[in-house]
């Protein structure tokens, strides 16, 4: 299918679609906060009182959830390279994860304290060619397992999407060597065509990873 009508094929299923409508009418900024909405249903991540911190949180969706469900008691730390527009409740960093200098600003914003969730829904540009598009795709995942490693409390839970195909089952793999307990999950919001899931990992199994970010 040439570019162009892969980009009218995209538009259709974006404005025909359910939940853009929904997060229009109920004033989220992307479909994706109904998919940290249901994982938290199942799941009870979000309680008040806990300091969160989300990996690629631009335009907003999953910090708004956050924020509400936290309802102004506790902390909420986004990290995007992109810019967002402020929201009640949510500290904004623009940075890098990968440089130190962001690393310091998250750990000041935090105050010295380990996080109790670390939410990741980041995903890269998509080149269509799909083993470089895998690859791309868990190396931004292993960045964020790496960050949760370092900054959640002994008792923390992770949640962080990926795509099912090469290099899965071996992040899988390495989640359950860091934590005790990974299940995954496949929202309603998430389309059906795609390959994406959410893996939620709770509980380190190493406490001496569960230190303040250095």
């Amino acid at each position: 299918m040439k570019r162009q009508a892969k980009s009218r094929a995209w538009h259709s299923r974006h404005v025909h679609d359910p939940y853009v409508r929904q997060a229009t009418e109920q004033g989220y900024r992307s479909r994706a906060a109904f998919k940290l909405m249901e994982i938290d249903d199942r799941d009870r991540l979000l309680r008040p009182g806990m300091t969160v911190v989300d990996l690629g949180c631009a335009p907003g969706g999953w910090c708004q959830v956050a924020a509400q469900r936290l309802k102004g008691q506790g902390r909420i730390v986004g990290i995007d390279l992109l810019p967002m527009t402020g929201l009640a409740g949510v500290e904004f960093i623009q940075g890098d994860i990968a440089e130190q200098a962001t690393l310091h600003r998250i750990q000041a914003a935090l105050g010295g304290r380990p996080a109790d969730l670390v939410i990741c829904d980041m995903a890269p540009n998509i080149s269509g060619v799909v083993l470089a598009d895998q690859a791309r795709i868990y190396a931004l995942a292993e960045m964020a397992l790496d960050f949760a490693c370092r900054c959640l409390q002994p008792r923390g839970a992770f949640l962080v999407k990926v795509f099912q195909g090469s290099g899965f089952e071996d992040y899988v793999r390495v989640l359950r060597g860091r934590f005790k307990s990974v299940q995954v999950r496949k929202p309603g919001a998430s389309r059906d065509r795609s390959r994406e899931v959410y893996l939620l990992a709770r509980e380190l199994r190493d406490v001496d990873r569960a230190v303040a970010l250095e």
